[in-house]
């Protein structure tokens, strides 16, 4: 072709052309692609040497190939020009479509920048269009334009042609077809792109899809032989928190068949103390202790954790709920807080327990305007029994004050006449007699008295009163809501029972017992409110005929 000139070309020179244009858009990678572009500008263009310089993501052009000169080629290939250096070269010289043709007269300044190159060697031209060996031929490629506009689209890459075959510079056909032929390669080099990258894409989808497929059989089979319960459920809507699907371990545990599991919902099984706190727990990261039902009736202590899973990218969410029984743990949690609240002999509530339920009804009065205070900050939380449940005194008083939630003073009734006001009464009990016994048949029979003492007081109050045993042989009722006569009345009752024989051992034994009515009022301690019951107790004692507090 180097010998052809317009308008006369050989068909074979179109034919060659039309082979190596074929070529590159069949190749099978875009490294052949870029070769074979290399490859075409020497079998098909005339040239001895042709390098292909690719934009890299970063900007910067690297050789990606190179034909014609196989010492060139080592030298070169992978190293990377600058896209700043490029842009001066394409910049230069003279301009022939978008062909750049940079003259061995202005080329000499670019021998120092980073664009890798290669010298050929040869005689200084003897003719106007002879080719230098310091001439320098670009031909940029750019993909397609957009919507078939006529400005060129994005730089993808540089042709870099030397040594005409006939010696010269290419005239207008040669001009012509280098370009056609840059225009070509670039779109053959954006489809081989578009290509690897379809199958880059293809190879990760097929892994993430293995990998989907290994992850799914995964938690299938860590869902369904996990060896703590496990539920599916609805997430959001009308029917959020229906269960989809549970495994074995929560059908044993609930004593429920996986199908009837699916007919209810969490907040169906939920103990009704525990509605709320399910319902604080239906969210992601939501964790719980809470009773469901079983079958039978009965409940069980759970732990209850939540976290959400997605069936797709922007698909469904459901809840993931793990349950795991903590039956056991729950009980001998409780049994230990019930031994330290309680007494070991006799069941009732302790010392600190006494202390932490009279100082849950009071408050430290600051001054006027109902300014309120906790009275001692060991007790200013409500008490709980051995299930983990607030007592609920019954109210007293008249006011209740912003800055203090939920409270109602506790107020004592006035003077010694019996107004009808009412307040909670303290009855603090000491036994009569009781060391006698003690001395007499020893100390079993002493825990004997002790305990049938406990169950007679406790038989003789009201649900929702306290009987504690303060130690020793003395006791406290707290009894709310009371006016002077019925405390008075419930202290007599009380001793009538204590008095009537108790039988240990075959053996009928007696104590007495000496009662004191304090009554507690906010602005006092517990310690205050005791030590008065008590004083009153000792006064009631001395005021009895020493006969009257003997016991045997």
């Amino acid at each position: 072709m180097e010998t052809e000139s317009e308008p006369y070309v050989r068909l074979a020179s179109l034919r060659q052309l039309h082979q190596v244009m074929a070529d590159m858009n069949t190749a099978r990678s875009l490294a052949d692609t870029l070769q074979t572009v290399a490859d075409g500008v020497v079998h098909a263009l005339g040239y001895e040497l042709a390098c292909v310089n690719l934009v890299r993501p970063d900007g910067d052009l690297v050789v990606a190939a190179f034909a014609g000169n196989a010492a060139a080629e080592a030298l070169i290939t992978g190293r990377v020009g600058s896209r700043e250096s490029w842009e001066r070269r394409l910049g230069m010289g003279e301009h022939w479509g978008d062909l750049v043709f940079i003259p061995h007269t202005e080329g000499w300044v670019l021998d120092d920048d980073d664009v890798p190159q290669w010298y050929t060697d040869g005689p200084a031209p003897r003719f106007e269009d002879e080719w230098h060996p310091s001439d320098r031929l670009f031909a940029p490629m750019y993909t397609p334009a957009p919507s078939g506009g006529g400005s060129s689209g994005e730089l993808i890459g540089v042709l870099s042609v030397d040594r005409p075959r006939n010696g010269r510079r290419p005239g207008a056909w040669g001009r012509e077809a280098l370009q056609m032929y840059a225009f070509q390669a670039a779109i053959a080099i954006s489809n081989a792109r578009l290509r690897a990258n379809m199958q880059r894409a293809l190879v990760r989808l097929e892994r993430e899809q293995q990998a989907l497929r290994a992850s799914e059989e995964s938690f299938r089979q860590a869902f369904e032989y996990a060896p703590s319960g496990m539920a599916i459920a609805e997430m959001g809507g009308d029917q959020h928190g229906r269960i989809l699907r549970t495994n074995d371990a929560l059908c044993r545990l609930l004593g429920r068949p996986a199908s009837a599991m699916r007919r209810y919902s969490f907040s169906d099984l939920v103990h009704p103390e525990d509605i709320s706190t399910l319902l604080r727990t239906s969210a992601e990261g939501g964790r719980a202790e809470l009773r469901l039902g079983r079958r039978d009736g009965t409940y069980v202590w759970v732990h209850l954790r939540n976290s959400v899973v997605a069936d797709a990218a922007d698909g469904p969410r459901f809840l993931l709920t793990h349950v795991e029984d903590i039956e056991d743990r729950k009980r001998r949690e409780l049994q230990l807080a019930h031994r330290a609240s309680h007494d070991a002999l006799t069941g009732l509530p302790n010392s600190a327990e006494l202390r932490s339920r009279l100082s849950s009804r009071l408050c430290r009065r600051a001054g006027h305007a109902g300014a309120l205070e906790p009275v001692d900050s060991a007790y200013d939380h409500p008490a709980f029994d051995a299930n983990g449940h607030g007592f609920d005194f019954p109210s007293s008083g008249v006011a209740v004050y912003d800055g203090y939630d939920h409270h109602v003073h506790t107020v004592a009734p006035e003077g010694e006449r019996d107004d009808g006001a009412k307040g909670l009464a303290v009855l603090f009990c000491d036994l009569d007699g009781f060391k006698s016994i003690n001395d007499r048949f020893g100390h079993n029979a002493g825990d004997a008295v002790l305990i049938e003492v406990a169950r007679r007081l406790s038989g003789g109050v009201r649900d929702g009163d306290t009987v504690a045993r303060l130690g020793g042989d003395e006791f406290v009722v707290l009894a709310d809501g009371l006016g002077r006569a019925d405390a008075q009345d419930l202290a007599v009752r009380l001793r009538n029972e204590i008095i009537q024989p108790i039988r240990v051992d075959g053996r009928a034994m007696r104590v007495g017992a000496s009662f004191g009515i304090g009554w507690a009022s906010c602005g006092m301690t517990a310690d205050e409110v005791l030590k008065s019951a008590d004083e009153r107790m000792y006064v009631e004692k001395r005021s009895r005929p020493k006969q009257h507090r003997r016991a045997g």
